[in-house]
């Protein structure tokens, strides 16, 4: 597992004065962002997409899942998944990740994912009033799943007052 600086190019329908997105600006959204979509495909082809809780760590996108949820399920049979996030305004940068996702099975793997979790999302996790309150501690236990997407491809939108399309893409692995 790389996680490695991508190449970054600025697409076609940016702004004539539009600059490349740099790949620390992208990761500065992706860590600050509470919410992100993930998008997976049913088994018969149709979209299935759904907000949670997701932290850059283990060089991707990491998130968590019971293992009967519909996203779990959709990704044993296709692994191909989209994460985004960003602002609900015409103003900000929207940020996309493309990738493959996997479950997380080494145990200090996961310990070091649930660390990220926990400094991102703070009492959420580590407070006995917070919602999801000992999910760390299930997710080290492998009673939740941790699947982390290895980035192929991913996209900064810059928005008003200056339009961009950032494309980053990875090393093959």
């Amino acid at each position: 597992m790389l996680d490695s600086e991508p190449d970054a190019v600025l697409g076609p329908f940016s702004s004539p004065d539009a600059h490349v997105t740099p790949w620390a600006s992208a990761l500065a959204v992706l860590g600050e962002a509470q919410v992100f979509w993930l998008s997976t495909v049913r088994p018969d082809g149709r979209p299935h997409v759904t907000p949670l809780l997701a932290t850059w760590s283990l060089g991707g996108m990491c998130f968590t899942t019971g293992d009967q949820e519909r996203k779990a399920r959709n990704l044993a049979n296709n692994p191909h998944c989209v994460l985004t996030t960003g602002t609900n305004a015409l103003t900000g940068v929207d940020v996309v990740i493309e990738g493959v996702a996997s479950a997380v099975d080494d145990r200090s793997e996961r310990e070091r994912a649930v660390t990220d979790f926990e400094r991102k999302y703070g009492a959420h996790l580590t407070s006995p009033e917070g919602t999801w309150y000992r999910l760390g501690e299930a997710v080290i236990a492998g009673a939740v799943r941790l699947f982390r997407v290895a980035p192929t491809v991913g996209f900064a939108f810059g928005k008003l007052p200056t339009s961009s399309q950032t494309r980053y893409t990875w090393p093959s692995r």
